[in-house]
């Protein structure tokens, strides 16, 4: 009996072992996805938690209470609501000129062939690969070398569409490689002249990566630090305002505000995407 109890034993725990080790193989992928999204997703969560903390003192780095009032008093802290209205307008003005300039590079890199397309193409990539400090301290350079220009929120504006329009042309750009040229074409076979086929045509098939590349250069304008430190001069951004209240005791206001933009940028993301699903159903 003996003899043949042991090798059926065996043979269980084979079984048993390589169920085990099947069951590892699948859960390994969903078990990393999980403490990815967990190491991307934690800072953020403090930076939330912490928006909503009552500190006693200056620094906010310490839980010791839960309470409204930061969110109702958002704007309690001197200099706080000036920086946020400087990041917005400046964030706007340049995500929309960055779009449109990005967009009409797009356009021509892609539709038109003419001298220097190739240095184009390698010259929008330059920002991209450019260290922000070197960027910076260049256009800090090329301000001080121009007499009539004052430091405040035309240079920070100056800098942020530069370096906001290489992300636009990526982003259009990669629409437009893919962009079926058929669709303006039987526009035009219909009577329908240049312009109108871009309006009625190219432009609606274009604008979920133009929209993209709207919010992507906003969230990069709104967020930027290194160029902006170089050329406000005088003038405090959102980004400047927390690096200098950091160094006394950073408000939870601070926290207040990066969960608000953080919760209105994933919003226009999501709205951005369900747009696109939407018009593929229609399509």
């Amino acid at each position: 009996m003996s003899t043949l109890e042991v090798p059926a034993a065996g043979r269980r725990t084979a079984v048993s072992w390589s169920g085990a080790w099947a069951f590892i193989r699948r859960q390994v992928l969903t078990v990393y996805s999980l403490l990815f999204f967990a190491y991307l997703l934690l800072p953020i969560g403090i930076v939330i938690a912490f928006s909503f903390n009552n500190p006693t003192g200056r620094f906010n780095y310490v839980w010791q209470g839960f309470t409204w009032n930061n969110w109702r008093y958002w704007d309690g802290v001197p200099g706080i609501r000036s920086a946020l209205v400087l990041s917005l307008e400046i964030a706007l003005i340049a995500s929309l000129v960055a779009t449109a300039l990005g967009t009409m590079i797009a356009l021509a890199l892609v539709r038109y062939g003419f001298r220097g397309r190739a240095v184009t193409n390698l010259l929008i990539f330059l920002p991209l690969s450019t260290p922000e400090i070197v960027l910076g301290a260049s256009l800090l350079t090329l301000f001080l070398n121009m007499s009539f220009v004052t430091f405040g929120f035309w240079t920070i504006l100056i800098a942020h569409v530069m370096f906001c329009i290489s992300f636009a042309v990526v982003t259009v750009k990669a629409r437009l490689v893919g962009f079926d040229r058929h669709l303006e074409e039987a526009a035009m076979d219909l009577g329908a002249n240049e312009w109108r086929t871009f309006q009625k045509v190219t432009l609606p098939l274009i604008a979920p990566a133009i929209l993209a590349a709207l919010l992507l250069c906003f969230a990069i304008s709104i967020d930027d630090f290194v160029v902006t430190y170089f050329n406000a001069g005088q003038s405090v951004t959102f980004p400047l305002f927390v690096w200098g209240s950091a160094r006394v005791g950073a408000p939870p206001q601070v926290n207040v505000i990066g969960t608000a933009i953080f919760v209105v940028a994933v919003a226009a993301m999501l709205g951005n995407v369900m747009l696109q699903r939407r018009r593929e159903v229609r399509a």
